[in-house]
């Protein structure tokens, strides 16, 4: 293809408001442009990329016999309301209504779409199992979309589902899924982790995430520095061995606390470490008004919460309302004397204190001394992990610190269940004749998002740097001087016989200077550069290998055989 007809508004300057590499160099290179907030258009050069990350997937797709199909993406808000997710999915979800006021939604993800599916058309275990998925754009109003594809309002994704009439099915097609994620990431040149993962609005038992490292990621890893454990932030466990304390019980104190608001400012006052005084956290679960008790030196954790509970909803509660309730605002808030009707829980370091201090559920005072089951009845059914893992922690396999880094979320395995069948009717007869629940996985990669993954990861100080799996050009050829006419020859030469060789070459045949030439095939990042230059008229050209930055000089006779071993070499 010649340059000088692809569609590549290059921008001198950086935009203000791209924070990331990757959304600096997509938009200044000419992948991507703005259409609203978090809205892009995929101009050719990202569209091609995407058509190679897409065959990619379905490649793989295909090795697991994974059956591709499409769904709406605008869908009837009766199926969510039916799931319960129409109200508990929050702000995020478009809702819309046609000309009849009949409500709807654009399709955020599509579990409730493919359950009802194959509740209308399957209903023997002897169609099972059963994995289908799509390629599409999917909706999302993020309250701040940033980092160009990173957080967006609109963006592609691959999600599949597969339907199981046995747990034994769910936990092979969540395998076959986990290794095409594998390959997936792998032919795209990714590096990432496997970690564990929260199934969030999703629902369902187990997930696992795949994250790739990188500066601009929103998302904190936990991994161990010594084994493979690894986990989101939001589910890290830490080694703890329950040990109650068996210090000799004092005697309870109330002391006044007058402007003493934060765990730090009551430790100092009361000269005790924050690790022996607890803060009490009031959540709203379900409606249902709930206490979380942790060691002052750990934050509590409302992804732990929120799944230990089993519940769709779970938000800070209100300070009017819990001093209502309580008697006190926050601050000044503990476990002792708490209304009966509030359900307690503590995490487990914080059941193994003795003489730890707390709030009295009176503005301005706290109690010192409080012990479990004098003072207050531990809940045994309700200790658990509730707190933030702390960087430097010993892992929860017990061998090796944890460390943290950021990443960026590509793909993401839920094993469901039977969350979404029980709901929406996904029955079928299974060997005996009896009625039931369809076993359900879910299964994401963000494809759009994979373009700022591979950049951030890949790039250098000069522009983008793909891989030879999903670069939208294989080969870029540079003539210095297409009015020379012995370099206009090698060009259209090299052409001709890179194409016939079934690879994809853009010929830069436009009328610049060759710094402005070489500057621009730097930032677009194709895997090899073929400048031809004065040496033409000896057929002798430069081949660059972009993620090296090596120059090689041949001869044309030796470029395609050359050219072909330098770009599976590109590829890794």
């Amino acid at each position: 293809m010649k340059q000088s007809k692809l569609l590549m508004p290059t921008l001198r300057d950086i935009p203000a408001e791209a924070e990331v590499k990757s959304h600096q160099l997509l938009l200044k290179a000419g992948y991507i442009r703005p259409i609203a907030a978090g809205m892009f258009s995929y101009l050719p050069l990202a569209k091609r990329v995407l058509n190679k990350i897409e065959a990619i997937i379905r490649e793989e797709m295909s090795k697991i016999d994974a059956n591709e199909m499409l769904v709406p993406e605008v869908l009837p808000a009766e199926l969510w309301q039916r799931s319960g997710r129409y109200e508990t999915y929050g702000p995020a979800l478009y809702k819309l209504k046609n000309r009849q006021e009949r409500d709807f939604i654009l399709g955020p993800t599509h579990e409730e779409t493919f359950t009802q599916l194959i509740a209308d058309e399957i209903k023997s275990y002897k169609k099972l199992p059963l994995t289908v998925y799509q390629i599409q754009a999917k909706f999302r109003d993020e309250n701040r979309p940033r980092f160009g594809l990173l957080r967006t309002r609109e963006f592609i994704m691959k999600d599949a589902y597969s339907f199981s009439a046995d747990q034994e099915g769910l936990d092979e097609a969540f395998h076959n899924m986990e290794e095409a994620y594998i390959n997936i990431f792998n032919r795209l040149g990714l590096q990432y982790r496997a970690i564990v993962g929260d199934a969030g609005a999703m629902g369902g038992s187990d997930s696992k995430e795949f994250s790739a490292p990188a500066a601009a990621g929103e998302d904190t890893i936990a991994y161990s520095d010594a084994t493979d454990y690894a986990a989101n932030l939001e589910m890290a466990k830490d080694f703890y061995e329950r040990q109650p304390s068996k210090a000799a019980q004092l005697d309870l104190k109330k002391i006044a606390t007058p402007n003493e608001k934060t765990i730090d400012d009551v430790a100092v006052f009361l000269d005790k470490p924050r690790n022996q005084l607890v803060k009490t956290i009031m959540f709203l679960a379900d409606e249902e008004l709930v206490a979380v008790i942790t060691t002052g030196d750990f934050e509590i954790n409302e992804v732990k919460v929120q799944n230990y509970l089993h519940v769709d909803s779970l938000v800070m509660a209100d300070e009017d309302a819990v001093r209502k309730v309580v008697g006190a605002g926050f601050g000044s808030l503990g476990p002792v004397g708490l209304p009966e009707n509030i359900k307690l829980l503590v995490d487990e370091r914080a059941a193994d204190l003795a003489n730890f201090a707390a709030g009295a559920n009176e503005d301005g005072q706290h109690y010192v001394n409080i012990n479990w089951n004098r003072d207050v009845k531990l809940p045994a059914e309700n200790i658990n992990d509730f707190r933030v893992v702390h960087e430097g922690d010993l892992a929860v396999d017990g061998k090796g610190k944890l460390q943290f880094t950021s990443g960026i979320e590509i793909g993401h395995i839920f094993k469901l269940g039977t969350r979404y069948s029980k709901t929406l009717g996904a029955q079928v007869l299974d060997n005996n004749g009896r009625q039931t629940d369809v076993i359900m996985g879910s299964y994401g990669i963000g494809v759009s998002r994979l373009l700022s993954a591979i950049a951030e990861q890949r790039a250098d100080e000069d522009g983008l740097v793909w891989p030879a799996s999903v670069a939208p050009f294989d080969v870029h050829i540079v003539p210095i001087n297409m009015k020379d006419e012995d370099q206009a020859r090698v060009a259209e030469q090299l052409e001709t016989l890179l194409v016939a060789q079934g690879m994809e070459v853009l010929v830069d045949d436009r009328k610049e200077r060759a710094g402005v030439k070489f500057a621009d095939a730097d930032l677009l990042g194709l895997p090899i550069r073929i400048t031809v230059g004065k040496k033409a008229n000896e057929d002798v050209v430069e081949v660059k290998v972009r993620a090296s930055n090596t120059n090689i000089e041949m001869r044309v006779s030796e470029v395609v055989d050359s050219v072909s071993v330098l770009l599976n070499a590109s590829e890794k």
